[in-house]
């Protein structure tokens, strides 16, 4: 557990900006003051990105709950859960969309279907 990073953990940001980049998805930001601190906006669309790491936000697929302080860590990232549903409310309450990437959508094998998803909501550079 004590190799998990809670912050600071920059692969994952790096790699959507790897994707960001293949695909010529343009108009992003970083290091937003909005609402849940976004890891990426594009303001010009307002569409707010967060990159979710599965262990911490409890993913559906691939989350792995701790058998040690068990209590602790269910308490831990369900809370983590519902900070999330806030944000995202209040985010949509001031007229942003909300993206949640988990963090096994960065996978080169999900790529194709985490750019599609994206396009939808980002303009792409011919």
């Amino acid at each position: 557990m004590s190799r998990i990073r809670g912050t600071g953990n920059k692969q994952t940001e790096l790699r959507l900006i790897q994707i960001f980049r293949i695909y010529h998805i343009i108009g992003w930001r970083r290091g937003s003051k909005l609402p849940g601190k976004p890891d990426f906006i594009f303001p010009k669309w307002r569409v707010a990105i967060f990159v979710d790491g599965c262990f911490w936000h409890g993913c559906p697929k691939h989350a792995t709950w701790p058998k040690t302080r068990a209590a602790f860590w269910k308490k831990k990232i369900e809370g983590n859960r519902a900070r999330d549903r806030r944000v995202n409310r209040e985010l949509r309450a001031r007229g942003w969309k909300v993206v949640r990437v988990w963090e096994h959508e960065l996978r080169r094998r999900d790529e194709a279907k985490l750019t599609r998803r994206l396009s939808n909501l980002c303009p792409r550079r011919p």
